[in-house]
């Protein structure tokens, strides 16, 4: 089993709130329905992922007033090991995010991957999300991943704190 490299308590709160900022962007680019954000990390020398799984409910018409719902144990454990990855250069993973479709014919379903990798999340194109998620679901259909990440911070979009999207 390898020896991760320790980090400072200052480099993991940066990774942790980097964590909040990626959830609430990825959050705030839902359609109404039910969703489902998946995220492995492993280790280096690790034999099995470390998983998180949170479901995310989104009410509304499809404007910026849509109501987004997580309940905050799951919201809290899918930060923190998005964190950890994010903090740590000796992981990597895979995030994914499950949403209906939105479409009458077609699949019911539609996955958006994110690849963790040296302390960053990049978005996946539909066939690499369908090689590392696996394509073998029925009724599933694959989407290029948008970006989680602010291109442009002067952009003046404001991203509410995570309590903002919890419901109690």
């Amino acid at each position: 089993m390898a020896q991760l490299k320790p980090i400072s308590l200052d480099r993991f709160a940066e990774a942790r709130e980097e964590a909040y900022i990626v959830l609430a962007r990825l959050m705030a680019r839902l359609a109404p329905g039910e969703h489902v954000v998946r995220l492995g990390v492993t280790m280096d020398g690790q034999e099995r992922p470390l998983t998180a799984t949170l479901p995310l409910t989104v009410e509304g018409a499809g404007t910026l007033d849509d109501l987004v719902g997580a309940e905050e144990k799951y919201l809290d454990n899918m930060a923190f090991l998005l964190a950890c990855g994010l903090a740590q250069p000796l992981s990597y993973g895979v995030m994914y995010l499950r949403s209906p479709s939105g479409q009458e014919s077609g699949p019911a379903s539609t996955i958006r991957a994110w690849h963790l990798a040296y302390t960053a999340l990049t978005e996946c194109s539909a066939a690499e999300a369908a090689e590392l998620v696996g394509g073998g679901e029925q009724g599933t259909g694959f989407a290029d991943a948008f970006s989680v990440h602010d291109e442009d911070e002067t952009e003046g979009e404001a991203v509410y704190p995570p309590v903002a999207y919890t419901v109690l």
